[in-house]
């Protein structure tokens, strides 16, 4: 199911990086999270193949009850993660991006935090032989009422980093790197890792998402808009969102998305 359109509430975009500030209703809301947002948290695609790779050693009523357990998971998402799916949903549809290592697919404790990039993958490009480069994105979900929010200084570092830090790159480069030999994706990472060593590290689509619930401010993200423009090198392409979602939701993203897998399952 496709992300809802927004509204847009401003455009604070500085050539060559995008900005904007975009309003989801609670109408909208409610499709997400009953939608693209639930799909992602529960990683259905990934369930899924780990059920065809058991289903060979399940050969009885009892083992397969088992099995069922194993696959479900009953972690309750945090109302940051909810907002952070929010967020992938909304960059997989505006950049027609692919994120097919999910990072919660890495935790050994399902209650911990993810370290390191938020999204890292894949975005189309128009070249028939090198069709894909990298997209990398950093998420913030944040509740405080001041413009712009304390976290904001994270992610402008961090949107910096995808910028200019080869280091930073070179290891998200590695970690796709991991997954993706025999994948079906492999071939998008051959794709974006020439395209990345062709341009000395600078074709990647960088994605900057902040997720609130309070009335749009262009403040929140013109700052870093306009300080991630200067000397942005040429194949990079930056765009930087603030979607706003009603006021005080954030504080009810983790029921409502629990609500939506347990009515959907």
């Amino acid at each position: 199911m496709p992300m809802p359109i927004p509204q847009l509430a401003y455009d604070t975009t500085t050539a060559p990086v995008t900005g904007q500030g975009l309003i989801y209703d609670e109408t909208q809301v409610e499709e997400i999270l009953a939608g693209p947002v639930k799909d992602i948290l529960q990683d259905t695609p990934g369930t899924d193949e780990l059920e065809e790779l058991l289903a060979s050693v399940v050969s009885t009523e009892f083992e397969q009850g088992g099995l069922s357990e194993l696959l479900a998971d009953h972690t309750v998402p945090n109302n940051w993660r909810v907002g952070e799916a929010i967020a992938e949903a909304f960059v997989a549809g505006k950049g027609s991006c692919i994120f097919p290592w999910p990072t919660g697919r890495d935790l050994k404790n399902p209650n911990a935090s993810p370290a390191g990039c938020d999204l890292t993958g894949f975005q189309p490009v128009d070249d028939e032989e090198l069709p894909h480069r990298f997209a990398f994105g950093e998420v913030k979900t944040s509740e405080h009422n001041q413009s712009p929010p304390s976290v904001m200084t994270s992610l402008g570092n961090q949107l910096h980093g995808l910028r200019d830090n080869r280091q930073v790159k070179n290891a998200l480069c590695r970690y796709l790197g991991h997954h993706a030999i025999r994948a079906d994706w492999e071939p998008m990472f051959k794709s974006a890792t020439k395209r990345y060593l062709s341009s000395n590290s600078t074709d990647v689509a960088v994605y900057g998402v902040l997720v609130r619930d309070i009335a749009p401010d262009a403040s929140d993200i013109s700052a870093r808009v306009v300080s991630l423009a200067a000397n942005c090198p040429a194949h990079t392409d930056i765009e930087m969102y603030a979607l706003y979602l009603p006021v005080n939701a954030i504080s009810t993203l983790s029921e409502r998305a629990q609500a939506a897998m347990q009515e959907a399952s």
